[in-house]
């Protein structure tokens, strides 16, 4: 099973800024076990819809002609928990982006407040570079982030929205 931690884009400039958001229900599995009574949303899963955020701004400064790879995160710091009912909003900024891979700031609010800041770098990976066995890492680009990718495009008026999900 494939997790997406984005529900939609609400802004996106190629290049420099991708804000997505996230909203959070009781319906979501992990809300069961952490914790039971006191539903918070796991520290690494908000981390994830940052990366996600990242890496289809990232992708997309390339024409999703590289490998895109998390490749580290570093000063990540949390600021407050979230829960169910809140809507988490995702905004990645591009620090720098070249041959090797790129660098993004990455800031996570929920109902302006700040929860949670990190710079995460990504790598660009050729084929040869994978591990055996994994599969070209341009996969994250396609199904329902391939769908996520046509909405942010829409939110930067560079195409139509789409019609439905996949």
């Amino acid at each position: 099973m494939r997790w997406t931690w984005i529900d939609r884009f609400v802004a996106f400039e190629p290049k420099k800024s991708a804000v997505a958001v996230k909203n959070l229900s009781l319906a979501e599995d992990h809300f069961a076990d952490h914790f039971p009574g006191f539903p918070v949303m796991p520290a690494p899963l908000i981390l994830e819809g940052l990366a996600q955020t990242g890496g289809i701004l990232v992708g997309h400064a390339n024409d999703f002609e590289k490998n895109v790879v998390l490749a580290k995160m570093s000063g990540a710091k949390f600021h407050r928990e979230t829960a169910p009912g809140e809507q988490l909003t995702y905004t990645a900024a591009l620090l720098d982006l070249n041959d090797t891979g790129a660098r993004v700031a990455g800031t996570v609010h929920a109902g302006g407040e700040l929860v949670a800041e990190v710079e995460i770098m990504f790598a660009h990976v050729s084929p040869a570079q994978l591990p055996p066995g994994m599969p070209d890492s341009k996969f994250v680009f396609s199904g329902e982030l391939a769908y996520l990718l046509k909405m942010a495009e829409a939110a930067a008026g560079q195409a139509a929205p789409p019609a439905a999900a996949p």
